[in-house]
């Protein structure tokens, strides 16, 4: 098959930029001329507008989203020889950052119609070195909160939140970001709010959580100097910071774009034998990615890249699967649901620049290989 040139991007982040090209270019700008590089006013200004926004009392920015997991977890106190309950279906950042503080990520298998943590599964994974449970907010879909907050307040654990693809994404009417103990965020450029660069911050409403991480990430040191315990350098950049807070005003009108998006898909694609997304009743997804279930999902993806349709797979090798991970001894068959849709997954096109006239000529395509 040859392939067309694309005509229906991914994602496209020069839209994004461009829309807002004289705000962002003002605020690079105040920070050049502000004379702070490192913190500031800038970072400080957005750590309290994203705290406002998400309902966390504090807001510690970090250098990325990695960074802002592995930081949580050693300000909980996670260590070497402890034990972390992580989504068998997720991005690999997840399970790096347990085995970066030296604990054992234990993988929870999904829910296959949300894709997210399975609830009813965790109990039975839970052992006397169980230390935290972290879900994810996959695809901007919010995890089902309630009974994992409930599971360990009764076994006395804690709840860290990967929220990394779920800026603005709401359960039971409250924005993520101050449900469990701490949430972790991600504010790489193709995230719901994507900075220039890389970019994280966690939020909490727990002041100690915050200040050892905010401890942690400035070499472990709460004056200049003075190191009282061994940390890194992971701040976030006040340029980022600036960028951020110029999107951050533009944030739930984008995410608006992403579900009347996800609603034309969601009424479109029914009867074409695909496997579409499930919402919860308590969640109000953001859609950072739209995923679609196939089981000849490689055929369709070059299908559609024959018409010029560009589509991405999330993930196409599950966590157990990778050779960084062989250590565990888990065969593939061992997490078959994590397996089976490392398979099938496809994520179509979403966000807030996708056209109708984009969106209508990646229906048509799938009507025509799938219909």
């Amino acid at each position: 098959m040859t392939l067309q040139p694309v005509t229906v991007p991914f994602l496209d982040l020069h839209a994004a930029t461009a829309e807002l090209a004289g705000p962002i270019e003002q605020a690079v700008l105040r920070v050049t001329r502000s004379g702070y590089y490192i913190g500031g006013p800038e970072t400080e200004a957005f750590e309290a507008e994203f705290a406002e926004y998400t309902g966390a009392a504090c807001c510690v920015g970090t250098g990325n989203g990695l960074d802002a997991l592995e930081l949580a977890l050693r300000a909980m106190g996670v260590g070497p020889g402890d034990e972390v309950i992580v989504p068998s279906n997720t991005y690999i950042a997840t399970w790096l950052a347990v085995s970066a503080v030296g604990a054992r990520p234990v993988p929870v298998e999904p829910d296959p119609a949300t894709h997210n943590i399975d609830p009813a599964r965790i109990e039975a994974a839970l052992s006397a070195r169980t230390r935290v449970i972290l879900p994810v907010h996959l695809y901007g879909q919010p995890a089902d909160l309630a009974p994992i907050l409930a599971l360990a307040k009764h076994h006395g654990l804690r709840v860290l939140e990967d929220a990394a693809q779920a800026q603005g994404a709401t359960w039971r009417g409250r924005r993520i970001g101050s449900h469990g103990d701490a949430v972790c965020w991600s504010f790489y450029p193709g995230k719901n709010l994507g900075a220039l660069g890389d970019a994280g911050a966690v939020t909490t409403s727990d002041p100690e959580i915050a200040a050892e991480i905010r401890r942690l990430g400035n070499y472990g040191s709460s004056r200049k100097y003075i190191c009282e315990t061994r940390g890194t350098n992971s701040r976030l950049d006040p340029i980022q910071a600036a960028v951020l807070r110029v999107k951050l005003a533009h944030l739930d009108a984008w995410n608006d774009r992403r579900r009347a998006a996800a609603a034309v898909y969601l009424a479109a694609l029914p009867g074409l034998g695909l496997g579409l997304p499930s919402v919860l009743p308590d969640a109000d997804p953001v859609w950072h990615q739209f995923v679609v279930r196939s089981s000849r999902r490689d055929e369709l993806q070059h299908r559609l890249a024959g018409a010029g349709i560009a589509t991405l797979i999330h993930y196409p090798v599950a966590p157990h699967m990778q050779e960084a991970y062989a250590d565990l001894g888990l065969a593939a068959d061992d997490l078959p649901i994590a397996r089976d849709l490392s398979r099938e997954v496809l994520s179509l096109p979403i966000g807030p620049h996708l056209t109708r006239e984009m969106q209508d000529r990646v229906i048509d395509a799938l009507l025509q290989q799938t219909g």
